[in-house]
């Protein structure tokens, strides 16, 4: 929303690709990199945005951002409040970065998934480091899972020679968001795909005068072969704004296919007769470990609700 005070044709056009607090790195129309500050105490940006600002009275001083224009396909997380908040905006795919080191948490990213599930995002999973001893062994199981409900699935090393290019091909023309546990290497990805990475860095921490490298917020680069990236903080853990209950199964695709198949239509895939959910975990066509991720944000789903009915 923008404050009928200012002139809108003193306004311009920019994407955020960074932001810090009430600061933001804005890159405008012609390229042109600004500095930019937030107008009053209710607008909230976040990486991908796009806004109007306008130019700073002085020179040399900050642009302000007056606008943020309507969002569309978000990656939003439930904060320590419990009140949804976006990560990232105006998003095409989400790609979940999984490795052997640190100890691979697939419930984290089936949640990811499910985010992109509900958020009309396409999605991919890349194993990174699939260069280290044991690689396999950690991750060879999950990733054939993935692989067989429809995800495509890459690997990638900076490493190995064109260890990157697989992942490169499946980014250009896309705005994608990088997504995992801390430590998996996403960074060191946005290093290999990105020339010039770490000035933007830089200049990221020097506009939001933080101090602090940007891995401790989302940033977002513009790739050589067209498309966007933005590498988001890694996670210990992360919590999708849930949708209803019955709502939940949309974000395993695998789950709502078969639930066309069970005998009651209000089926929850628990225990119900007739489920053909369960019966497929039972038949092996469908992973157990990802019915009983499912289930634990069913179960989450519905203790939400239940606490807005009180």
């Amino acid at each position: 929303m923008r404050s009928p005070t200012i002139d809108p044709q003193l306004l311009h056009a920019g994407r955020v690709v960074a932001s810090h607090g009430r600061d933001a790195l804005v890159v405008g129309e012609r390229g042109e990199r600004i500095h930019c500050r937030l107008h009053g105490r209710r607008l909230v940006v976040v990486c991908g945005d796009q806004v109007r600002w306008r130019a700073a009275r002085t020179e040399g001083g900050a642009g302000v951002i007056v606008e943020v224009l309507p969002q569309a396909r978000v990656l939003a997380r439930i904060s320590a409040r419990g009140d949804p908040e976006p990560v990232a905006a105006n998003l095409t795919q989400l790609v979940a970065i999984v490795a052997p080191l640190p100890a691979p948490d697939f419930g984290l990213c089936d949640r990811y998934l499910a985010a992109a599930e509900w958020s009309g995002l396409d999605a991919c999973v890349v194993a990174n480091k699939c260069d280290l001893d044991g690689a396999d062994t950690a991750l060879e199981a999950p990733l054939v899972d993935y692989a067989r409900i429809g995800y495509p699935v890459l690997r990638a090393s900076k490493r190995l020679a064109g260890g990157v290019d697989a992942l490169r091909a499946r980014l250009a023309g896309r705005v994608s968001v990088l997504v995992g546990q801390s430590g998996v290497g996403k960074s060191s990805l946005t290093n290999a795909l990105v020339p010039g990475v770490e000035a933007a860095v830089e200049e990221v921490s020097r506009a939001s005068e933080s101090g602090r490298h940007t891995t401790t917020t989302a940033s977002l680069y513009r790739l050589p072969a067209g498309g966007e990236l933005i590498d988001s903080p890694g996670a210990r853990d992360f919590s999708p704004p849930l949708p209803a209950p019955r709502d939940v199964a949309g974000g395993y695709r695998e789950i709502a296919a078969l639930a066309a198949d069970c005998r009651f239509r209000d089926c929850l895939h628990r225990r119900e007769p007739g489920c053909r959910v369960a019966a497929a975990a039972r038949e092996g066509g469908l992973a157990t470990r990802r019915l009983e991720s499912y289930r634990r944000l069913l179960a989450l789903a519905e203790e939400l609700a239940a606490r807005i009915r009180r």
